[in-house]
């Protein structure tokens, strides 16, 4: 599959398996912020479980519909970041345009190191956010936002080199990966 494909909805049932259920588990993170973000992380990571289970047709490009796909959670994300207050969802904001640059390039131009140039940091940032928002009931500061940033940076370009730099997963079945740490 190509990015064509994704434009003129070209799926085979495997695809269109993957592609809703991740759709469906971006819509949890909306009523409930931290708890649905961890969610729809979890249901982003499961498409790699289904694809190695279930034999309808594969999956012909893999990398193209995943960033695609992580546009439906990110945008839930983005969604319930526009009504914090104005220094969250202006980093939000910011954050989601970096990474949807880097999504847009990547789907044109095939190029995976542009998913490590433009990394997800909203991912995180959105999460740690929400977990904060979650634990406590006290204003954000400045400084608890700056650690958050700082170490969703760290946390997410780690992820980024480890999946599109050094390949790690390409190299591994689900099966596989999961048996190098039991």
């Amino acid at each position: 599959m190509d990015f064509s494909s994704i434009l003129m909805f070209n799926f085979n049932l495997e695809e269109l398996i993957v592609i809703l259920i991740r759709i469906i588990g971006s819509f949890p993170v909306i009523f409930f912020p931290f708890i649905g973000s961890l969610f729809a992380i979890i249901i982003d990571l499961s498409d790699l479980f289904i694809i190695n289970y279930i034999d309808l047709g594969g999956v012909q490009n893999y990398q193209n519909l995943d960033k695609f796909l992580d546009l439906f959670y990110m945008s839930a994300f983005l969604f319930v970041s526009l009504k914090w207050n104005s220094t969250e969802k202006i980093i939000s904001i910011i954050l989601f345009s970096y990474r949807i640059i880097g999504v847009v390039l990547f789907l044109l131009f095939d190029l995976r190191i542009l998913l490590l140039i433009f990394p997800n940091i909203f991912e995180f940032w959105f999460v740690g956010i929400s977990a904060y928002k979650f634990y406590s009931k006290s204003k954000i500061s400045n400084l608890i936002l700056f650690r958050i940033l700082f170490i969703s940076t760290i946390l997410k370009i780690s992820h980024e080199i480890f999946i599109h730099k050094i390949k790690t997963l390409d190299n591994y079945s689900v099966d596989e990966f999961i048996n190098l740490f039991i």
